[in-house]
């Protein structure tokens, strides 16, 4: 009676090694799939500005960095776009700083100019980017301005916002962060990683909530354009 009690020890132990196997096996797998990936998101990242391929319709910054706000600006005054939105400006900011310190004339900022105070983070940014292009008739095509390492996810968020407008990225190099760094600095590699795992974030969000999204009401208009706020 001790042989078939033996064998479905045996049967038992065996099934739990399989299991085992095969979390190991899985494990692995996942492991290895988001090295890979983290390893091609890092090396996809822009070492070097490069022009935009044509005018745009608009222009749009994202904060974090006055590069970003300068070299939008730019791109404004050089006719690359005929309107800019800066979105996610903090709201103890009024619109008579920013207009200082903007490479544009007067008359640009205040006819062309638009703050965006509602978005926290990036997908914020895309609703925020959404609401503006609707209300200024930006259907087509629109430069992004933000930073190399942050523009992959930017355009995740703003091509799901606007899917039927054209995307031109335009990522700015940080002077504080080197992504080519990231194989021999760690703080670099855990940066651009904390990135990768936002990214990769983004596209689950965008993919699932798309509906959701779409059935989203619109921020509340929030666009201080401008001459009002001039004082």
């Amino acid at each position: 009676m001790t042989i078939p009690l033996r064998q479905g020890a045996n049967n038992g132990l065996n099934a739990v090694h399989k299991i085992a196997c095969a979390i190991l096996a899985g494990g692995a797998f996942v492991g290895a799939a988001f090295l890979f990936g983290f390893a091609g998101f890092a090396l996809s990242l822009p070492r070097e500005e490069f022009a935009v391929p044509a005018p745009a319709e608009g222009v749009v910054a994202l904060t974090g960095g006055s590069d970003r706000v300068l070299d939008a600006a730019t791109l404004l005054a050089s006719g690359q776009a005929r309107r800019m939105l800066i979105t996610g400006v903090n709201r103890a900011t009024r619109s008579a700083v920013i207009a200082k310190i903007l490479p544009v004339s007067r008359e640009l900022f205040e006819c062309c100019v638009d703050l965006g105070y509602q978005a926290l983070d990036t997908a914020g940014n895309a609703k925020e980017t959404r609401d503006w292009a609707r209300q200024h008739n930006i259907t087509r095509t629109l430069i992004v301005v933000t930073s190399n390492y942050h523009m992959p996810r930017a355009l995740v968020e703003i091509s799901a916002a606007l899917p039927d407008v054209e995307l031109f990225p335009f990522p700015v190099v940080s002077e504080h962060i080197d992504v080519s760094d990231w194989v021999s600095n760690l703080r670099v590699a855990r940066f651009i990683g904390k990135e990768y795992v936002k990214y990769l974030g983004s596209l689950l969000r965008t993919k699932v909530m798309r509906d959701f999204d779409d059935s989203e009401p619109p921020l509340r208009r929030s666009f201080a354009s401008t001459a009002s706020d001039l004082r």
